[in-house]
C-alpha cells in the first residue's frame, strides 16, 4: 500500500496509472462501515483508493473536532489488510487556503433536517467531496446509505456540476443488536449505548407498521416519536428518495430518517423502503 500526504503527489502518481479507480474518502476511526465500502471498491475497480481527512469546514464552532476521533495506526493496518492500493492523508493547509473558493449547500435541501441545525455543515461536506474528487478524479465513489442526506447532496452536486465520476451507495452496516455503526458510537458510555438501541427500534417499528400497510406518514411518525422517548429528537422524517415530503410511503420510493442526541452525542439512521 502507498501513502501519499499532498493533492499534487497524489495527481501526478494517478496520471501514470491507466486504470480504473474506485474511491472511498472518509474522516478516519475506520470500522466495519467503511471497510464495505472499500469491499465494493475493490471488487469493482483495478486501483482503490481512500482518503483519511477529518474536514474542519464542516464542523462548527460547538461541535466536536477536536475531540473526533483519531486512529491513525489502526486505520492504515485495516486499509492495507483490506486491499487498499492508495491512502491519501492529507493535512487541512494542504487541501485549504487562505482565502477559499467554497461550495454552497443547496437552499432547500441543504438547510432541512440535518442542515437545520449544522447550517454550514453540508457546505463544508460539499466543498471538500468536491476538491478530494478533482484530486482522485476516480471512475467510482463509494459513500454508506447511513448518512443519507449527504448522499443526497453530493448526489445532487454531481448531477448538476457535470461531474463524470459515479456514485455507489451502500447498505449500512449495523452491529449485531441494530445499532449503525459509526465513528460516533465510541462516545457513547454503556448506559447510553442500550439507549441507542431506540434508534434502530423506531425504524424498525416504522418498517413493521408499513408491512401491516399503515402507510400515512404522520401516523408513523407519531408512534416512532414516542418510541424515541425520552431522548432529544432532532427529527424523525418520512421522505421520498429525492428528499421530497410526501404524505403516505411509497414502499421503494421512501426513506425514514431519524437524528438524535442520545448523551452528548448526536447519531442518525435510517432506512430505505
Amino acid at each position: 500500500m502507498k501513502i501519499i500526504s499532498t493533492p499534487l503527489e497524489l495527481k501526478r502518481y494517478l496520471k501514470t496509472i491507466n486504470k480504473t479507480i474506485g474511491f472511498v474518502p472518509t474522516m478516519g476511526a475506520l470500522h466495519e462501515g467503511h471497510i464495505s465500502l472499500i469491499k465494493e471498491a475493490r471488487k469493482q475497480n483495478e486501483l482503490v483508493v481512500v482518503s483519511i481527512f477529518v474536514n474542519p469546514t464542516q464542523f462548527s464552532k460547538d461541535e466536536d473536532l477536536d475531540k473526533y476521533p483519531k486512529k491513525d495506526g489502526a486505520d492504515k493496518k485495516i486499509c492495507e489488510i483490506s486491499g487498499v492500493d492508495i491512502l491519501f492523508f492529507p493535512n487541512a493547509k494542504d487541501i485549504y487556503g487562505s482565502d477559499e473558493v467554497s461550495l454552497m449547500a443547496p437552499k432547500v435541501r441543504g438547510f432541512v433536517l440535518e442542515g437545520l441545525t449544522r447550517p454550514s455543515h453540508f457546505n463544508g461536506v460539499l466543498t471538500v467531496v468536491m476538491k478530494l474528487l478533482n484530486i482522485v478524479n476516480p471512475t467510482k465513489v463509494y459513500f454508506g446509505k447511513k448518512d443519507a442526506q449527504q448522499l443526497n447532496l453530493i448526489s445532487l452536486m454531481v448531477k448538476q456540476l457535470f461531474m463524470s465520476v459515479e456514485i455507489v451507495a451502500v447498505d449500512t452496516v449495523r452491529e449485531s443488536d441494530g445499532l449503525a455503526l459509526s465513528s460516533r458510537n465510541i462516545y457513547l458510555s454503556k448506559d447510553e449505548r442500550k439507549e441507542a438501541l431506540k434508534i434502530s427500534s423506531a425504524l424498525y417499528l416504522a418498517r413493521n407498521l408499513i408491512t401491516r400497510n399503515i402507510l400515512e406518514v404522520e401516523v408513523i411518525k407519531e408512534q416512532m416519536l414516542n418510541s424515541l422517548q425520552p431522548l432529544e429528537i432532532f427529527y424523525v422524517e418520512i421522505l421520498n428518495h429525492d428528499f421530497e415530503i410526501i404524505k403516505k410511503v411509497e414502499v421503494g420510493r421512501s426513506l425514514v430518517l431519524v437524528e438524535v442526541r442520545v448523551g452528548e452525542t448526536r447519531l442518525l439512521d435510517n432506512i430505505w423502503l
